[in-house]
């Protein structure tokens, strides 16, 4: 299917993750486009739900939880749920996208199957509802519209959660679903569980193996009674040699009463794999006298055997989802049905009865040797015998006396006449009548209770944390105000117990950010951040929290905690010039320690005074040593005679000594010779002045 040119959605990206590319489809309960996860780079199904029910915050709310518990439930034949979001304008989920076709395009397009392709078809269906239902979940409209074929042959079953979120939002007189699928339970009403799936799934065996549905009718309402109270064909009746295996199998998976159904998915899956392993060939690749098998694993059907296009025909059966909000009322209606052929009148069940249990009488007891088989060949055999007794006229009325068969018609009048009064003062003033739940929010447990009782309701209880509402005061209703339905159906309180109380995780002696980890899992908030210096603790460790380890408090409680900033930095003095005690004493008194390097001598610096220190500048924390070099004061150097030698000479030597040479001269020191120098032969400190005279 194309997109729709003036669809708003196509083209535009949602939550600014899910490119829409095009419309796949449309349904009653929602839109489903293809788009593109601009996170993940991969394509997605995006299911948008109708503006009416993303209005509804209590379906909302229902959708979110069966989608989070849908999403735990990971299946080969399982269509994965990745998220589900509401913006405030959209609500939508967003799942795995199966390129392919669904069930119903290939029934559509091959008519029935051979049983071999029809059980390989269902053996997955039933492995993936299996799995369902052993996760806790029901799908509650499983039918070919919801069975996924993809391009490469996987099997997979979709939607799960959302039948489920509609039909406990809406009121129980409303069911959603496909009509042709539905089990009586669904239709009457009633609580559904996994037995309600089997039964989908043994009236879709039904349609696969015979290319049609067990019951039609121009009108849902004739389709929905079918399922209450007719009796289930078996694929037989329409192909006459086809092993009575498969009618069984049809047979246990559509029986009127749960209970006598298969548990759940993986119960059904065991049969089912038990007797596809004893059939032969020729029952697995059985082709009806008069059809052909195409080769594809399908038949071309025989007339009249071809699935309806019923979606379109008036929308009769439903084949698409339907809201069928008066089906309830229109079952309870006491109608009878009377057969005048050949002079017989033959009195029906009425319609208010939903379901007739089957007589209790003692079944024939199957010797303990007879296979199960067997024992369920003899059931259906006396099934059939009850059914075919059940058809025979309860009473004959010959043409008779004239007054008595007045009197009779009389009777059946105002027998309907009273049957219609009884029935109208039921639906409309009396305990079927519809009335709208009122909105007894805050309320104490007894105004909320004699609110409901005013309007013909009777209330449970059921207590729930709330954030917002006082503890022992009403939260909602389920369903919720406003809703209308009947007023003998249940109405339920959701008292507060107050908010949800954490236990505050202890953080103190942890790294800041090891703390908020542990906040956030412990359903707590990182509150204010204070610092301060601690000359104990490290840098970054949290010295203290409020509120304190393990008070309890809501959900999202901001912890304020002080953070260690280490110790106190202090800023080094300079000692240099300093003697050597002095310079220990100012570096005690700022907190800080004295180290010493070897003395070194030094012909500027006296001896005992601090001459350099490392470091020279910056801060040190407490305890911090501070490195001093102390000076020895200026070497000792002998110096030797040069009297009588040549002044360059005795100039050199003495300035490579270290010594600074200042020089007299006699006579203009015309020869260049040392005639005394002073001091000489003596041991001065390095870089002392010596002086020569030289004539």
């Amino acid at each position: 299917m194309h997109e729709h040119p003036s669809d708003p959605l196509v083209g535009s990206t949602v939550d600014t993750r899910y490119l829409v590319l095009s419309k796949v489809a449309r349904g009653g309960m929602s839109t489903v486009y293809l788009a593109k996860d601009l996170r993940l780079n991969r394509n997605v199904a995006l299911k948008v739900l109708h503006p009416h029910l993303a209005l509804d915050e209590n379906f909302v709310a229902r959708l979110q939880r069966e989608a989070q518990a849908a999403a735990q439930l990971s299946h080969p034949h399982v269509v994965s749920m990745f998220d589900q979001a509401y913006n405030g304008q959209l609500a939508y989920l967003v799942m795995e996208f199966v390129p392919g076709h669904t069930l119903r395009d290939e029934l559509e397009a091959r008519g029935a199957f051979t049983p071999r392709e029809a059980l390989r078809y269902l053996d997955a269906i039933v492995e993936g509802l299996g799995a369902a239902h052993a996760a806790g979940l029901v799908h509650r409209d499983v039918k070919p519209e919801n069975v996924l074929l993809s391009n490469d042959g996987r099997i997979k079953i979709g939607d799960f959660g959302l039948a489920r979120a509609v039909t406990t939002t809406t009121s129980t007189a409303t069911l959603i679903g496909t009509v042709a699928y539905l089990s009586p339970e669904l239709m009457n009403g009633q609580y559904a569980d996994a037995r309600s799936d089997i039964y989908s799934v043994g009236i879709m065996l039904y349609e696969m193996l015979t290319g049609q549905q067990p019951f039609r009718g121009e009108m849902p309402i004739q389709v929905a009674m079918q399922h209450v109270t007719g009796t289930m064909p078996v694929p037989s009746d329409a192909l006459p040699g086809l092993s009575p295996d498969l009618d069984e199998l049809v047979r246990c998976c559509t029986e009127k009463l749960p209970e006598d159904r298969p548990a759940d998915g993986h119960a059904l899956l065991e049969d089912l794999r038990h007797m596809r392993a004893t059939l032969d060939d020729a029952a697995l690749d059985f082709v009806p006298a008069g059809a052909k098998n195409r080769g594809d694993g399908g038949v071309a059907t025989l007339p009249g055997q071809r699935t309806e296009a019923l979606g379109q025909r008036t929308e009769a059966l439903g084949t698409r989802t339907e809201a069928l909000g008066r089906i309830n009322e229109a079952l309870s209606s006491p109608t009878e049905f009377v057969d005048r052929r050949a002079n017989h009148t033959t009195v029906m069940p009425a319609a208010s009865q939903l379901y007739i249990p089957e007589d209790s009488e003692t079944e024939p007891e199957v010797a303990h040797h007879g296979s199960k088989r067997e024992a369920r060949r003899l059931t259906k055999a006396q099934d059939k015998a009850r059914a075919k007794a059940a058809a025979v006229p309860t009473k004959t009325l010959g043409k008779g006396h004239p007054r008595r068969r007045g009197a009779i018609w009389l009777a059946i009048v105002l027998a309907l006449a009273i049957l219609g009064a009884s029935a109208g003062w039921f639906f409309g003033m009396g305990p079927g009548a519809l009335a709208a739940v009122p909105d007894v929010g805050n309320k104490t447990v007894a105004e909320a209770q004699a609110a409901l009782s005013a309007q013909g309701f009777s209330a449970s209880i059921k207590d729930v944390f709330d954030e917002e509402t006082a503890q022992g005061l009403v939260v909602t209703t389920e369903p919720g105000p406003a809703t209308e339905q009947r007023r003998f159906q249940p109405v339920t309180l959701l008292v507060s117990k107050g908010p949800v109380l954490y236990p505050v995780p202890t953080i103190t002696g942890q790294k800041l950010d090891a703390a908020t980890a542990a906040l956030a899992a412990g359903n707590m908030a990182l509150g204010t951040v204070t610092e301060q210096f601690d000359e104990a603790i490290a840098a970054g460790i949290v010295l203290v929290q409020s509120p304190a380890p393990a008070a309890q408090t809501r959900s999202g409680t901001p912890v304020n905690v002080i953070v260690s900033k280490g110790p106190t930095p202090i800023a080094v003095p300079t000692v240099v010039g300093q003697t050597k005690d002095a310079a220990a004493k100012a570096l005690a008194d700022a907190g800080l320690a004295a180290a010493y390097a070897p003395d070194v001598f030094d012909k500027t610096v006296p001896a005992g005074v601090v001459l350099a220190q490392d470091p020279a500048t910056g801060t040190l924390t407490k305890g911090g040593k501070v490195t001093l070099t102390v000076s020895k004061g200026p070497r000792m150097v002998a110096v030797p005679s040069f009297i009588g030698k040549q002044v360059g000479a005795a100039e050199a030597e003495l300035k490579a000594l270290g010594f600074v040479v200042e020089k007299k001269e006699i006579l203009g020191g015309f020869f260049g010779t040392v005639r005394d120098q002073s001091p000489v032969n003596k041991e001065v400190p390095e870089g002392s002045t010596i002086t020569l005279t030289v004539v």
